[in-house]
């Protein structure tokens, strides 16, 4: 029986494993299928996770870096027109009286916005010009001097370098100046000098930033925060109960009228940047209406109602306070004031430094290459030279007017105008013109324009600017260690 069953054991065993070897090597090719199909699914689940991943980062890249809208264009305006002048609107009334610093803000205001309509002009006619000469602007950022040059030839060019290259230097400096200035009311542990030393570093970082392509992120945070700063200063003052003393005397000589007018020239025109942030536009034609939207908020919004209400409240007591932050009281929504205007004087800061930048690479020779580390290590020099000026004349509100009086003036307003009229002044470009405008209006709204600021801006305006300068530098002397800090509350 034992040998019956190993008879029918074996076989069934001796079955069962063939069976199972059969099995076994039938199996074999299918494992083999199903890992070659694991190792595909499991390479094109990794196609998929790297494309999405991209496209994400583009999408990032599209919102928060890439930026060339009509709103794009008008955050970089508003966000450039705007900073720490907010803060020096109430010493400027003080200086004027209400009603000659109201006037004179709006006049400002309308001759910047036609200052740019005339850029605008000769911008776009510059471009048609290059373009019928099959010239190429990749990897090119168009500047003032550029159309000048292309327009009207190499005289203009020197003009345009030198005043716009100045302005945007001094304007640089008077942001770095602010910071300084401005943080000093959070923490006056240091000095105003030891704080624009700490943020003279900060801004270097604007070196790494390439145009103003890549800035929308940054302009639209320094909208948010300077309205912020704008309704913290109205709200503030409105709550502080105003005292019987204040007094609002008005002008109480020609030179502080003078230098507080020298002021709101200088805070209107676009700063020197009008043409970078144009041509950072996918449709360059549309930043005269830009401009003006972004006036109308600058006015409306931030400076009307807070540089009124504080002069209201203060009154007199602003003369001796170029800076708005010095007479409000401390407490933790003007320390996010500050905090927030800080921020966006260094967003400014590389706003306007990045045209420096652009034209120093020019310069070098470097602006065409496409190492991103030489260029980085070209700015250097330009940094430098704004932070050892920023020590060395740390005199904030006095400066602004130096600034408006000599280099605002010029740039923003009297050159625009009078390259408008010589080159329009020729039938053939009226007939040729990208944009095309009355010239008889335009004509005389130009000679208007550069009568006002020679005589106002540039006369009266750079004689009181210079005596209040010597005043300054009189009594603290250059590189101040802590300027006017002795009158703080």
């Amino acid at each position: 029986m034992s040998k019956g069953t190993s008879s029918i054991t074996y076989p069934v065993g001796g079955e069962i494993e063939f069976v199972c070897a059969s099995q076994s090597h039938q199996r074999r090719p299918s494992a083999t299928r199903i890992s070659n199909v694991s190792l595909e699914d499991i390479t094109s689940t990794l196609l998929k996770t790297e494309q999405v991943a991209a496209e994400w980062l583009q999408l990032v890249a599209k919102v928060f870096w890439k930026g060339g809208s009509t709103f794009d264009a008008w955050l970089n305006a508003s966000s450039a027109q705007i900073a720490q002048v907010l803060l020096t609107f109430p010493y400027s009334f003080a200086q004027m009286g209400l009603a000659s610093g109201m006037a004179f803000m709006l006049l400002y205001g309308l001759l910047g916005c036609w200052s740019s309509y005339t850029m605008t002009c000769l911008y776009a006619d510059y471009r048609k010009l290059k373009e019928m000469q099959n010239v190429t602007f990749e990897h090119h950022t168009i500047q003032w001097y550029e159309v000048l040059d292309g327009l009207l030839g190499p005289w203009w060019k020197a003009a345009g370098l030198i005043f716009n290259g100045a302005l945007l230097f001094c304007t640089a400096t008077i942001q770095l100046i602010a910071c300084g200035s401005t943080v000093y009311y959070i923490s006056d542990d240091l000095d105003k000098r030891s704080w624009t030393l700490i943020f003279g570093a900060c801004c270097s970082l604007s070196i790494l930033i390439p145009t103003a392509h890549n800035y929308r992120m940054w302009s639209f945070a320094g909208i948010i925060m300077t309205t912020y700063t704008a309704w913290y200063l109205a709200l503030a003052s409105l709550s502080i109960k105003r005292e019987p003393s204040v007094t609002h005397h008005g002008p109480v000589s020609t030179e502080e009228y003078f230098t507080g007018a020298t002021n709101f020239l200088y805070a209107f025109g676009g700063h020197a940047v009008t043409i970078e942030i144009m041509d950072a536009m996918w449709e360059p034609k549309k930043f005269k209406s830009v401009y003006v939207y972004a006036i109308a908020y600058v006015l409306l919004i931030l400076v009307i109602p807070s540089a009124v209400t504080v002069y209201l409240r203060f009154g007199d007591k602003m003369l001796i306070n170029p800076n708005a932050f010095a007479v409000l009281p401390k407490t933790k929504f003007r320390d996010a004031a500050v905090i927030l205007m800080v921020i966006h004087q260094f967003i400014e800061f590389g706003l306007l430094a990045i045209p420096i930048y652009i034209i120093w690479e020019k310069f070098l020779g470097v602006h065409h290459k496409q190492c991103y580390i030489m260029k980085v290590i070209a700015r250097v020099p330009v940094i430098l030279g704004i932070w050892f000026v920023a020590l060395m004349i740390p005199f904030f509100g006095p400066i602004n007017s130096i600034v408006g009086s000599f280099l605002t003036s010029s740039s923003i307003y009297i050159l625009p105008c009078a390259a408008h009229i010589t080159y329009y002044g020729i039938g053939a470009s009226r007939s040729d013109s990208a944009e095309p405008h009355s010239w008889i209006g335009a004509y005389y709204l130009n000679l208007g324009t550069i009568a006002w600021v020679l005589i106002v801006g540039v006369g009266f305006g750079a004689w009181a600017s210079i005596q209040n300068m010597k005043k300054e530098i009189d009594t603290f002397g250059l590189f101040a260690k802590c300027y006017q800090c002795d009158q703080e509350p």
